[in-house]
């Protein structure tokens, strides 16, 4: 006598809801400051940063780049600003628009490996103290810039060797991925603290080189993960007192761009071509690469720690995906 074959679960409804009023909230608060408090022509002299987080946020949200990525080589290297009022930009900026992400990718009901998101905020917490207490502060500003364009150069490169086999990758992380995830956000958020950046393209790592997890679920992940580290790293500066007047007005003016770009791009992985999106962001980090040495890289030294960071990039990367392949044949 045959077995009865039940009937797989139903997916979970979509809902919406509570994006919705994290949005409204947000823009009530945005409008009494706006109009409360007189603020309205410092954010319109800031309305450049609106223009660039429209593209910011897209990217933000369909990558495993934040948009501090995007943020951090136009305010450093277009605008003049120092690394600290970037990289503060880049956490504020994020925790808005990255949290309206993951509140919207929590709503579709994407499956994400929580256990493993767990695991990257601690270490995410861990790195942003590390980072802005013990590392940051013995730093040149322009050993800062090289990191931030080191660490997606080698982005890039992985991008444009694997791509292909990056997209159409189907596994799923192990439910004890916690440690691999705390690792991920240690030395993300390490790197975050001192360039708004890092938890993100980490936890990414992780998940396609090592768990060789399908795009649909590892850039989802990603996001979330760069959401609650910029969370972490707002509050720390927020407490800190040292936003500053123009990160402030910044997040003032691209505000309302990011709430809704962010979430707009986790949409767009799900329905744009992922070869040609990866391909695309893999040139930004070429371009940005090449840019920022012309700009910044200056000294003998400033040139070794380049090569030395993109050697220990290659052989990190190069050994996750060793290990993600072993482990597929085991």
């Amino acid at each position: 006598m045959a077995l009865p074959v039940s009937a797989p679960p139903k997916p979970l409804p979509v809902s919406l809801t509570k994006w919705k009023i994290y949005c409204g909230c947000f823009l009530a608060a945005w409008a009494v400051l706006m109009f409360g408090f007189g603020l309205w022509p410092d954010v319109i002299a800031h309305w450049r940063m609106a223009l660039v987080m429209i593209f910011g946020s897209l990217v933000a949200g369909s990558t495993p780049m934040g948009g501090g990525t995007v943020a951090f080589p136009i305010l450093v290297l277009v605008f003049g600003q120092p690394p600290a009022s970037a990289r503060n930009f880049g956490f504020i900026i994020q925790a808005l628009g990255m949290t309206s992400a993951l509140i919207f990718i929590a709503g579709r009901r994407v499956p994400l490996p929580w256990k493993l998101l767990l695991g990257s905020t601690a270490g995410s917490a861990v790195g942003i103290l590390i980072g802005n207490y013990l590392i940051g502060p013995h730093l040149a500003s322009s050993l800062v810039k090289l990191l931030f364009s080191c660490m997606w150069m080698s982005f890039g490169i992985l991008t444009l060797l694997k791509n292909p086999e990056i997209c159409g990758l189907k596994g799923k992380p192990p439910a004890a991925a916690m440690q691999a995830g705390f690792v991920a956000g240690l030395i993300g958020g390490t790197v975050a603290a001192m360039i708004g950046v890092g938890v993100e393209f980490a936890v990414y790592a992780v998940m396609v080189l090592i768990f060789r997890s399908d795009l649909k679920i590892a850039i989802p992940t990603a996001v979330c993960a760069a959401a609650l580290a910029s969370i972490l790293g707002a509050a720390l500066h927020i407490w800190i007192g040292d936003v500053g007047h123009e990160a402030f007005m910044n997040w003032m003016a691209a505000g309302p761009i990011v709430i809704f770009g962010a979430p707009t791009g986790t949409w767009l992985v799900s329905v744009l071509p992922r070869v040609r999106v990866l391909y695309f962001v893999a040139a930004l980090c070429i371009f940005q690469f090449v840019w920022t040495l012309s700009q910044t890289a200056k000294t003998q030294a400033e040139w070794m720690f380049v090569a030395g960071a993109m050697v220990v990039a290659g052989l990190t990367l190069t050994l996750l995906y060793k290990q993600g392949k072993k482990s597929v044949a085991q």
